[in-house]
Formats: C-alpha cells, structure tokens, sequence
C-alpha cells in the first residue's frame, strides 16, 4: 500500500500553489518526502530542472526548503532570536554574540514588517506568532521554497490576515510558496495554483482562476458533498446540563447557560474567549472558584474528569493528538478507555470484546483504518477524530461537549461529524459545541451563546443568530 502514488506536480517560484485533498490522501507524506524526513521508493525532485537527492532535513535545508508543520517545530523555552538562527548563532570567540544575534533578528522580521521582540520566549507567543518565527527561520536560511501545513488551524482572523499579507511578499520576492490546507476559502484568497490529491495520487491541478470550490470539492472527494452543513430538527426536552455563575481564579466570571437534551448549544467567540476553559472546568479538568454544575436537574460535584464520566458527560478536546488519543495505543483500546468496566470478565480485560465493540463504531462511523491493531498515530486527522468520538459514543454520554470537533479535517470528513452530530441529538444526548469556524456555528447550533473575556456577552436562538451579531457580542 502507497501513501503516495505516481504523483508530479509543479511548485513556481513567485506563486502560490495549493496542495489540497481529504485526510489522508497523501498531503503530508509528500511535505515529508520534500522536507527530507522520507525517501521516494520511485520518481524524482527535480530544483531548478535540475535532478536532487534530499536524504535527510539538513540536505532539504541546504536545497533552500523550508516547511512549517502543522505541529510546530519550534523550542518554546528559547528566545524568538535563538529559534530564528539556532543552526547559525553569530558567535564572538567562543561565544553567542548576542547584540549582533537580537540586530539581525531585528532586522530580518522588519523585512517581513512583523513586530515581534527578539528576546521573548516563544512559550510568551500565541500560536500564529511562533508560526511567523518558523517561517522567519526558513527566511533567516534563505529557503526558496517554502512550504506550510495547515498553517491556519489555530490562528484568528487578525493573525491569519498577517499571514495572507506575509505569503503574498513572499512571492512578490521569487519564493515559491506550497500552501496545504482543508480551508477552501482561504486557498481562493490566495493560491494561483491549486494541486489535488486523492487516494495518494494527483488528480490534476488547475488555475484559480479557472476553477472554483464547488469543482475542487468534487476533484477531492471524487463526488458531490450535498449540503456542506446538514442541520436537521430535533426533538428538544429537558434541561440535560445546567451552569450556574462559574467562576476559575484565571479567566471565568458567573457563566451560566443550559444545555437540552436533543439540542445543539454552539459556543461562540474570539480566541481566548474562555470557551475551552468552560469546557474544561465543567469536565472537571481545571478547578473551579465558584458556581454550580447540574446535570439533569441535581447538582454534579465534578472534582476530576471521572466523576464527570460517571454522571454521563463526554468531552472532545481541542487538541487530539494531545489531549484525545493516546497516540501509541492501538485503535481498539483507544475507544474502550473510558468503558474499560465493561470488557472486564472474572477481572480480567477481554480483548476480543474491546476489538468487537470498536468494530461496531468503526463500522458506522466509517473509521478508514488497516485493522484494530493499528496505532491511532497511523490515521489521517478525520479519523482521528472520529476515533476520539467513537470513545464516547461507547458510552452513550447524556451530554457531550465537543470543543472544535471539525479543526483540521477535511469537507469529506466534517460532513460525516456534522452527520454525527445530528444522529447525537436526534437520539437526545445534549450537546455544547465550541467553535472558531463562525458558519458552522450558525448553520449546526439550536442555539448560540457567545463568550467574550471569561464572560457570556451574548445569547442568540437560530432564528436570531447572524455573523454580524455574534460578532458585535464576541468584541463588547
């Protein structure tokens, strides 16, 4: 089995070419193949039309190749100076020559008009910003080709006009620039050219202007996707979950909202709002100061996450691959965590019994995957997170948090969590949706409650919910 197969495509110094296709049709092996962490068992790179070897990063380095993973390569204890030039700190005898190392730093990001104080650990920066300084470093190297992977995932609008802004003087200079990402309306603000993959090959590229989403969604998936957000009506009840006046020493002042069973409650505002501390604090992740918890209609004492999985509640993290799925685990046991109690025979665990029941959910879910015994850290991020989901529906969970269920998936892979969703709310679990894609929320959420600053700023029924009054709530 080939990740990737027979593919050739084309990267042109001064454009932008975008590599999209749904998880796991090959994307991210072809960046290894060209960041030099993997070798082609056929076919050639050819730099400047001129044949290459990259066997190793260190040589695609020295070819002027740059890429900038989606998990950051980046040391967050270090200065933004020391990470820029770390393979070339200026030295002065035999040591750092620091006022000439903060100098050049100064001056390399006043080229790409970035603010940023060389003296700042990188842990003190937001997720965009120590972006910048990874694409600073591949600057600082003289890369010509840059490529970048789902470099959006987890950057405000504000940090992502930066970025747009950064990339299109990255061409204007001769750079050429691979763009990967699930975001179609970003590719349309900025590629010239867009490459499609699909079951590891290339299924063809074409201009931008030549083409659109409709087209590049059916190139991806090799069908019609329908609606991009299948909300359907449900039967909505009784109060499931009820917050009252929730308060953390850090962020959190008297949130109080309600979730029904059978509704879809989406979770609005900017990054940092303090949706995902909510979330947590609920989950008994972080301790709360003050308020209540109920879960339907007695109060919850929720002091670590097992007792709110006793009570029924279910949490999908922001992050999987740290928070979500133990990575190194087999896909069976992955999804039998939470329920362990129920594999148990004369107290023993029954393996048969787990990789039965994860078959089950893998069935119906369509988990794409070798077999059970594969590692969770060997699937593309859309079953990822659908494995993360499949834990919980094990449990059939009163309640289910899902905090940005559809980050870094691709069109295929959201509508099937859309899908997912509504079965979830149709069968009456209560569900609290956190969200940073503003049309999801509006389009899937029975109702949306917007947070800004710790605090709840805003409260919409579908009816009423519109980007421009969400967005008013989120600010004020």
């Amino acid at each position: 089995m080939h990740a990737v197969r027979g593919v050739s495509f084309t990267a042109r110094g001064g454009q932008v070419t975008a590599l999209v296709g749904e998880n796991g049709a090959g994307k991210s092996t072809l960046l290894k193949i060209m960041s030099g962490a993997l070798e082609p068992d056929a076919g050639e790179i050819l730099l400047n039309g001129a044949p290459t070897r990259l066997p190793t990063p260190a040589a695609a380095q020295q070819a002027g190749i740059t890429i900038v993973h989606q998990e950051l390569a980046v040391l967050p204890d270090l200065s933004v100076a020391e990470n820029i030039y770390l393979n070339r700190l200026p030295l002065r005898g035999a040591l750092v020559d620091w006022r000439k190392l903060y100098s050049d730093t100064r001056t390399l990001l006043g080229q790409m008009r970035v603010r940023l104080d060389p003296t700042l650990r990188l842990s003190e920066l937001s997720v965009g910003k120590q972006q910048l300084v990874e694409i600073a470093r591949g600057l600082a190297q003289e890369a010509r080709i840059i490529a970048m992977d789902e470099p959006t995932a987890s950057l405000t609008d504000d940090e992502w006009q930066t970025l747009a802004r950064l990339i299109g003087q990255l061409t204007a200079d001769g750079v050429a620039v691979i763009f990967v990402s699930h975001r179609l309306e970003e590719v349309f603000q900025i590629a010239d050219v867009i490459t499609v993959l699909r079951d590891g090959e290339a299924v063809g590229s074409v201009a931008k202007a030549e083409t659109s989403p409709d087209q590049v969604v059916h190139m991806m998936v090799g069908r019609a996707i329908g609606a991009q957000f299948p909300k359907v009506e449900t039967e909505v009840t009784t109060v499931a979950l009820e917050v009252r006046g929730l308060s953390t020493r850090e962020l959190l002042c008297d949130v109080s909202l309600q979730v029904r069973k059978g509704e879809v409650v989406g979770l609005a505002g900017l990054v940092g709002a303090g949706r995902t501390e909510l979330a947590r604090a609920i989950f008994g992740v972080d301790r709360r100061s003050g308020g209540q918890i109920l879960v339907e209609g007695e109060e919850a004492r929720i002091r670590h996450p097992g007792d709110a999985i006793r009570l029924g509640l279910g949490y999908v993290p922001e992050d999987r691959m740290r928070s979500g799925l133990l990575l190194n685990f087999q896909l069976f046991s992955n999804h039998t965590l939470p329920s362990l109690a129920k594999f148990v025979r004369a107290g023993r665990i029954i393996r048969r019994l787990e990789v039965e029941a994860y078959q089950r959910y893998a069935r119906t879910l369509q988990i794409r995957a070798r077999d059970p015994f594969q590692r969770a850290a060997e699937l593309s991020g859309g079953n990822q997170q659908k494995l993360v989901l499949s834990k919980w529906l094990e449990r059939s969970p009163k309640v289910l948090i899902l905090d940005e269920p559809t980050r870094g998936i691709d069109v295929g892979a959201k509508v099937e969590i859309y899908g997912i969703i509504n079965s979830l709310a149709k069968a009456g679990t209560a569900i609290l949706m956190i969200s940073s894609d503003l049309p999801e929320v509006l389009a899937m959420s029975d109702r949306v409650v917007v947070m800004h600053e710790g605090r709840i700023t805003g409260r919409f029924d579908r009816g009423e919910a519109t980007k421009e009054r969400v967005m008013e709530a989120a600010i004020s």
